[in-house]
């Protein structure tokens, strides 16, 4: 019995040690979601049959845990025909990559550029799926094809931007001599 009180003290002692303890940042304990990998100066070629298909280039990409990717500093991709010349190019101010869709997205100042046919395409945002070789979006758009300026409100297009189908049409204008865009 006498040491009760003793052991009584002891515990008091433990449990007091342990309320003193440093308090803990929770946020120590969040998932970090930011990019796993960052590399610079990319310089990206897809081949099919010993055949280049596309070049993509871009300033920065960051990869993140997903198989995602991010070029912040924008993006460019040339498009090739089977004999290798450049056809179509599209460039944006930020583009992203979605490993589960394995789908593209060009936003900002986006640019695509036919130059077998002439005719260019801006638009704020659009789509690139490789694996239906198309380009789209739902954002308003702007089509030049030689002197007639399209403008709509969604579009689809293969790839190469030879054969487009532009939605909700508006505005649409012949250029004027010497008028410049």
């Amino acid at each position: 019995m006498k040491q009760l009180p003793h052991l009584i003290i002891g515990l008091f002692f433990i449990l007091h040690l342990m309320s003193c303890g440093t308090e803990v940042d929770s946020s120590m304990f969040e998932r970090y979601t930011g990019p796993i990998s960052t590399a610079y100066d990319i310089d990206l070629y897809h081949s099919d049959s010993a055949i280049v298909r596309t070049h993509l280039k871009s300033k920065k990409q960051m990869e993140f845990e997903s198989g995602d990717l991010e070029f912040p500093e924008g993006i460019e991709i040339v498009f090739f025909d089977k004999e290798g010349n450049v056809t179509t190019t599209m460039r944006a101010d930020k583009g992203f990559y979605s490993r589960t869709s394995n789908l593209y997205r060009g936003e900002g100042d986006v640019k695509v550029k036919n130059l077998e046919k002439d005719q260019s395409l801006s638009s704020e945002e659009l789509f690139w799926d490789p694996n239906t070789k198309k380009i789209y979006t739902e954002k308003f758009v702007t089509i030049q094809e030689r002197e007639t300026i399209f403008n709509g409100t969604g579009m689809e297009a293969d790839e190469g931007f030879n054969e487009y189908k532009l939605f909700k049409v508006t505005n649409s204008r012949t250029i004027l001599p010497g008028e410049s865009l």
